[in-house]
């Protein structure tokens, strides 16, 4: 079991080495107000004079002071094991700020402890550094203690105005650890139950159950009074027990009275005041109790320590891992990173990536959600016969006959008018790219290598500046790829196109009536009907064979028009006569009541038309046309949903998936071995980051070999 606290002093050494304060060791932490005689204690267990004293708070910095017992033949061992030369004296200490320099003079420890609490609080600020001493001594027994700043109310002389919250603070630090066993110090001639460093102890410790109180000034309690009660646990019950001593005065300090001689006169007089409980006080007793309580608390703590630094070990070698290896080949290196970051990115395209995003679509499937949904709406919200009155069809329906009034509807105005409304067409098709553009750029932030992107900023600002030209210079053919598709169904109106002519569009359009459409016929259907089939096949053949372009048809239902004028006997007539239309609102008596009612009369130079009622052949020109824009519109709108897609796809996405990695090799690897250093020059504080990394991965190693050790020898 003694063996317990050098190895607790080891893993003190290599966790503070690299300022971890994740693994909470056990340990014994020193909390009192000042003047409560916590700097006579330590003395009196160390048996000689070492620590700072003075009015106000003197000490300043937490101390953590190892006792070891070093028996005079294993001195030589002892130093041998820490690298150091042999002293003469029995007894001597280390700092392990200070390497290679053994303390043999006690008073010089002190100075020591001034100069470096000093060099990082200052003269009056406190400071969360600790300074370890390490004191060997046949004198001492094996202990682990941390002395804290006394607990102090109101700041004197330079003292920071806020001087109590910095050393609460502290204090509360150190006695959070659930690991640490807490020795409050509290003097015996003033109200136990006032105790700050009780009351500190009960805040974070409220069963007691590794709290120990010291009481301290036995000798200078009121005269007629005792302490009795008290160090029977009658008053505050501390579960841990209740230990009285006497110290030294401050007139024995002064007179350098002998700590040996101290511990004399305390014996005498707890035998003296306290004869039946005298065995269960003092400091020798204190000494022993302390030793024993932290060697059951470390064997205790053991398992959940080994436990704490295997998760760290675990996590330290993830971040090691993450922050690479010190670069040996850099050509190599760089090669390595641009095939992973080409692979990463088409991965990320292709749904194929290891690291899904499941917050929001990226990469491909937002590529995706582009085509048929965002696309797909806007082509959806465009009527086909938006921005386009009754007036713009009238108007090109008789601009598109010249000086001669039409007999029958023009071709060129249905032409002319479908172009139009193809035309709109265009702009989704470029937002398309738009957005597939965006999204191809936004990939290089979500895909892999982004590790390496942190290690090597140079090196990720060339490759985005690679991706970023390769999609601009994509860019413009794309949007000329998709400008030729609208002008392709521009070119050439293909009224004889299967969907617009042989499903009926035309028949639709000039009767009014429903599509036609073609049924499949069930091959099983009963042999009855077979003759039935056979001349519906015949008469098929007969009407495609006497059908007429399909604005012949237009031309032959305008005809249909001008023999139901010639029979109306309506002002209509006056048109085949030659007559003039009328000129004023006051001659259309005869114009049906249905008909829209606007004016044909010339305003300025004749060229606009205003309100007046259409007439009946009017009017059903101008429906035949709405209808046939209508069909021949959302024909070319479903081939430009189909091909706008594709378009993107070749000229823009599977051009830079396939290109992007000679690209990369070609901009980047093919390059002088200079620019490869400037590429891969790491930022320093992924340097420093992977240094301390690596650092505290050795001291967690060195901690789980120790803890072994302790297992081997059945310590625990």
């Amino acid at each position: 079991m003694e063996a317990l606290i050098p190895i607790l002093n080891k893993l003190q050494d290599v966790f503070n080495t690299v300022g971890s304060e994740s693994i909470q060791l056990p340990q014994i932490v020193v909390v009192g107000s000042q003047s409560a005689g916590k700097s006579s204690v330590l003395e009196n267990l160390v048996g000689r004079d070492f620590l700072p004293r003075g009015a106000g708070i003197v000490t300043r910095r937490p101390l953590t002071l190892q006792l070891v017992y070093t028996p005079p033949e294993d001195k030589v061992v002892q130093c041998q094991s820490l690298g150091m030369p042999v002293p003469d004296e029995n007894e001597f200490a280390i700092f392990t700020h200070i390497k290679n320099k053994i303390y043999t003079d006690f008073n010089e420890i002190r100075h020591e402890i001034e100069a470096e609490t000093d060099r990082l609080g200052g003269k009056k600020n406190i400071s969360h550094e600790p300074i370890t001493l390490k004191i060997y001594s046949p004198k001492v027994v094996t202990l682990t203690l941390v002395d804290l700043p006394g607990l102090t109310k109101v700041p004197v002389e330079d003292q920071p105005a806020d001087i109590e919250t910095q050393v609460r603070n502290l204090i509360m630090h150190y006695i959070s650890n659930p690991n640490a066993i807490i020795l409050a110090i509290t003097p015996a001639n003033v109200d136990f139950s006032t105790s700050e460093a009780v009351k500190f102890a009960k805040e974070v410790d409220p069963e007691g159950r590794r709290t120990l109180a010291v009481l301290t000034k036995l000798d200078l309690m009121d005269r007629g009074t005792d302490a009795y009660d008290v160090l029977c646990g009658r008053i505050i019950p501390v579960k841990l027990g209740i230990i009285g001593v006497v110290n030294r005065s401050q007139e024995d300090i002064h007179k350098k009275k002998l700590i040996e001689e101290a511990l004399r006169y305390e014996s005498a007089l707890l035998q003296k005041n306290y004869p039946s409980i005298a065995s269960r006080n003092g400091t020798p007793f204190l000494a022993k109790t302390l030793n024993r309580l932290l060697m059951h608390h470390i064997r205790d703590c053991l398992p959940a320590l080994k436990t704490r630094i295997n998760q760290m070990v675990s996590h330290f070698q993830t971040l090691v891992n993450s922050f690479g290896e010190p670069i040996e080949d850099k050509g190599r290196l760089l090669l390595q990173i641009i095939t992973k970051f080409a692979s990463s990115y088409c991965a990320t395209i292709e749904g194929t990536a290891k690291n899904i995003e499941v917050s929001e679509l990226c990469g491909g499937a937002r590529i995706c959600y582009i085509f048929h949904e965002t696309f797909a709406r806007a082509l959806e919200s465009i009527n086909p016969l938006d921005t386009l009155t009754t007036f713009d069809i009238l108007t090109a329906i008789r601009n598109a006959t010249g000086p001669r009034p039409a007999l029958f509807v023009p071709e060129v105005s249905f032409e002319l008018l479908v172009k139009r409304q193809i035309k709109r067409l265009e702009d989704p098709g470029l937002r398309c790219v738009e957005l597939v553009h965006e999204e191809l750029q936004r990939i290089i932030q979500h895909c892999g290598a982004q590790q390496e992107f942190i290690r090597f900023p140079r090196l990720h600002e060339k490759i985005v500046d690679v991706v970023t030209h390769l999609l601009r210079r994509r860019l413009p053919e794309t949007n000329r790829m998709v400008e030729n598709l609208v002008g392709i169904e521009l070119a050439y109106i293909n009224t004889k196109h299967p969907d617009f002519y042989e499903a009926g569009l035309i028949h639709k359009a000039l009767t009014g009536g429903d599509y036609i459409t073609t049924t499949t016929t069930n091959q099983n259907q009963p042999q009855h009907s077979h003759n039935k089939s056979q001349r519906d096949i015949s008469r098929g053949k007969e009407n495609r064979s006497s059908e007429e372009s399909t604005l012949g048809k237009i031309t032959s239902y305008s005809r249909a028009l001008v023999q139901q004028h010639l029979t109306d006997g309506n002002d209509d007539e006056s048109i085949v006569n030659g007559d003039q239309p009328s000129r004023s609102m006051s001659n259309t008596t005869n114009s049906s009541p249905t008909t829209t009612a606007i004016s044909m009369v010339p305003i300025g130079d004749g060229t606009t038309i205003n309100a007046r009622q259409l007439s009946p052949r009017e009017q059903r020109d101008c429906e035949v046309i709405e209808k046939l824009i209508r069909c021949y519109f959302l024909i070319v709108r479903k081939n430009i949903q189909d091909s706008v897609p594709k378009a993107i796809m070749h000229f823009l996405v599977n051009y830079v998936k396939d290109q992007l990695q000679s690209e990369l090799v070609a901009s980047l690897y093919k390059t002088a071995t200079h620019e490869h250093d400037e590429l891969l020059d790491e930022s320093g504080q992924i340097a420093q980051r992977r240094k301390d990394a690596q650092e505290m991965l050795e001291a967690l190693h060195k901690g789980n070999q120790i803890i072994s050790e302790v297992r081997e020898t059945h310590l625990w």
